[in-house]
């Protein structure tokens, strides 16, 4: 950010007074700008003791596998944002259940949240940033080709979890994003 977008002058990047972290702020009209992180909402889709999994047709992670998720739009709850991914990269329905995962992922500005659903239906189909669209068992996950970390961990957490016959709920730190 360079010009404060309510006056036009040129803004700084400074710690704002009373406060540690650093923020962009306009010295002319005393705007302070806020840099909050990106909300990323998703679900864990089960069809039986399946999972469905997309594959990237974008980067990051062209061609590796993920949880269908995303950025949530402006006025869109996390619930809502997390079926819309959902119906754009997999073109599917679920009936959304309740929060299963949090993760902070400071480095790149982001807070992912994940849901447990239910596939309505196998119509999925690949949408325009998925290449393929599949249901995998546990042990035919391809966790050699899983895109992010925040998906990887959401796997791990979901099949310990199924195994224990209790879902929990979980919060942890990302520290490395990308594979």
């Amino acid at each position: 950010m360079n010009f404060c977008s309510h006056c036009g002058a040129k803004v700084v990047f400074r710690p704002s007074k009373g406060y540690e972290l650093s923020r962009y702020a306009c010295d002319s009209c005393h705007r302070i700008y806020y840099q909050s992180p990106r909300l990323v909402a998703g679900c864990i889709a089960e069809w039986s003791d399946k999972i469905l999994l997309c594959r990237r047709a974008v980067e990051p992670a062209f061609d590796m596998w993920t949880l269908p998720a995303g950025f949530i739009e402006a006025e869109e709850t996390a619930e809502k944002g997390a079926r819309r991914e959902i119906l754009e990269e997999a073109g599917s329905k679920v009936e959304l259940g309740r929060l299963f995962a949090v993760f902070n992922v400071p480095a790149f500005h982001q807070l992912h949240v994940r849901f447990l659903a239910r596939l309505i239906a196998l119509d999925f189909k690949a949408g325009p940033e998925t290449a393929e669209v599949r249901l995998f068992g546990e042990y035919e996950i391809p966790w050699e080709k899983l895109a992010f970390t925040t998906t990887r961990e959401t796997l791990k957490y979901y099949f310990a979890d199924r195994k224990n016959g209790s879902f929990g709920f979980h919060f942890s730190d990302v520290v490395s994003f990308l594979p």
